[in-house]
């Protein structure tokens, strides 16, 4: 897998994901796809072997969830994988890859998820990529419950 610019097809794709109950709330048919091929969006596109559109990862205030006192201690980072290809065990490589790019590309002195408690998958395979919990919240939003967790970088 790599990370690449995002265009604006990827972005249209995207735009189109649907995930099955209880996983619906990470549906991105309400992106707009002009914004996330822009710059400060901090979207880019998770490529497979074959240049194919597996995933994204984003950087920054994307990955932040209404209703946390987020702050400048380390980069926000979030993402998703094409709907079908959920559960395949794809998501480890996927959130690697992103970190590795973000770690070239913003050198951070940590980084951190917000990933909803519900989603048992998503906090294993973080905690297994060596991110410890660090608090939990209710979204302002819906008043969903969220798992803050950190990894901080070595020098």
């Amino acid at each position: 897998m790599r990370i690449a610019p995002l265009t604006p097809e990827h972005a249209a794709d995207i735009c189109t994901w649907r995930y099955p109950a209880p996983y619906a709330c990470y549906d991105m048919t309400g992106a707009d796809p002009d914004w996330l091929v822009q710059p400060e969006s901090g979207f880019h596109a998770v490529l497979d072997d074959h240049d194919e559109l597996v995933g994204f990862r984003s950087y920054g205030a994307d990955g932040q969830v209404p209703g946390w006192a987020y702050d400048d201690r380390a980069l926000d980072t979030g993402g998703g994988l094409r709907p079908r290809l959920t559960g395949t065990g794809l998501g480890r490589d996927a959130i690697a890859t992103g970190l590795a790019f973000g770690r070239e590309h913003f050198t951070p002195t940590a980084f951190r998820v917000t990933v909803a408690s519900f989603n048992a998958r998503a906090l294993r395979v973080v905690e297994s990529l060596g991110f410890e919990r660090f608090g939990r919240f209710d979204a302002a939003t819906d008043g969903r419950s969220f798992e803050v967790l950190v990894r901080p970088e070595r020098a």
